[in-house]
Parts: C-alpha cells; sequence; structure tokens
C-alpha cells in the first residue's frame, strides 16, 4: 500500500471519530504513518461529522484534498451524497443504507433525497458503491452502538492489515465487556462486503489479507 486517503463521514452519535482512531492505530501498528482530522460541526445535536485519516509512508498533511479519497466511507447516505466530491474518480464508496433526515428536512425546509439521485450523484465520481445494511446488523446484535465497528469491517477488506492488527487496535479504545459484540459486528461487516462483491459480480478486494 503506497498510500491511502480514506475520509470518514456520518451525523452525531454513530462512533465515527472512535472509529477513524481505531483504523488510525491499526496502521501505525504495521509502521505506517498516519495523519487525521476530524471535524464535528454540530454533531451532539445529529448533524455532520467528518473524519480525515491519511495512511502512507509518509504523510505530511492531515487534510485530503477535494477529489482524492481513495475510500469514502459513509455511516449515512446523504451524507455519502454530501461529500462525495472528495472521492477520486474511480474510487471507493463504502455506504450505510441508513437515511437520518437532518433538522431541515424534519421542519418541512428541504427535501431528503431519494435512493436513486444518492446513487445518481454517487456515480458522477465512480461505479464501485457498495450499500451495505450496516445499521439493520447493528441493530439485530442488540447495541447499535456497534455500527462503527461493522463498518470497519467493511473497510478492513480493502487495506492490507491483519485481522490481528485490528483486534489489537480495537482493544486498545474498547473497555473489555463490550470487545467481543464488537469483534461480531467487525466480522459481519466483513461478511457483508464479500456479499455485496458477489451480487456486484465482482472479485474479492485485491487488497484483503486474511487471518
Amino acid at each position: 500500500m503506497k498510500k491511502l486517503d480514506l475520509l470518514m463521514t456520518g451525523v452525531g452519535g454513530q462512533g465515527i471519530i472512535l472509529a477513524s482512531n481505531i483504523l488510525g492505530e491499526a496502521a501505525l501498528a504495521v509502521g505506517y504513518d498516519v495523519k487525521k482530522t476530524d471535524t464535528l460541526g454540530m454533531a451532539q445535536r445529529g448533524g455532520s461529522v467528518i473524519s480525515h485519516v491519511r495512511i502512507a509512508r509518509k504523510v505530511y498533511s492531515p487534510l485530503i484534498k477535494e477529489g482524492e479519497a481513495d475510500i469514502l466511507l459513509a455511516f449515512e447516505k446523504l451524507e455519502a451524497a454530501r461529500w462525495s466530491y472528495f472521492l477520486k474518480p474511480g474510487g471507493i464508496a463504502i455506504v450505510n443504507n441508513l437515511s437520518q433526515p437532518p433538522l431541515s428536512v424534519n421542519l418541512g425546509n428541504e427535501r431528503y433525497p431519494s435512493d436513486e439521485e444518492i446513487t445518481k450523484i454517487l456515480k458522477q465520481g465512480t461505479d464501485r458503491i457498495y450499500f451495505v445494511n450496516g445499521s439493520s446488523c447493528a441493530t439485530k446484535l442488540g447495541d447499535i452502538r456497534t455500527l462503527n465497528m461493522f463498518m470497519l469491517g467493511c473497510v478492513s477488506l480493502f487495506m492490507p492489515l491483519k485481522v490481528s492488527i485490528w483486534k489489537d487496535s480495537t482493544a486498545q479504545h474498547l473497555p473489555p465487556n463490550i470487545q467481543k459484540i464488537n469483534t461480531i459486528a467487525f466480522k459481519l461487516g466483513r461478511k457483508e462486503i464479500r456479499s455485496v462483491h458477489l451480487r456486484k459480480g465482482s472479485p474479492t478486494p485485491s487488497r484483503t489479507v486474511v487471518d
């Protein structure tokens, strides 16, 4: 892996900052340089949360330039469309199949776009779009807070990091009593992205490292 620029986005309360910290720690553990920066806005009110994570042998700036993100990891569909202009041509968009309308939509001032409209926006930059059922899986596990680990499981298939590295990084950030359920969520994310690849007729991501 020469470099990986990953933009993680969603809304407040979805554990995005924790997820980006775990991802950064995992990359650091195998010798990569990592720079990251977070923008929370009015996260506590369900506003946008954006985390830039840059991984390479040497990183000089924490900010990803527009049109240069290798991966867009979106925890909510509207946020995926809103920040899609950061994705490079042919990049990867992994989108949680969740609609969480902002306050402006709930007040009737704006309209939430349809799935077709969101997909059309994303397709302006790439056809490598993977909608995953993260919120549904996390709810079935009994804790919606495991969504962030599910999404990390999805993106892990596109990174050359062993599962054991992810486990070690997760253990540094989560208390022991919730590590088991989060490990299950991570595995479900990996299973989900493989399933999406099969449905799209694509091979398993070439960067995968399985252990």
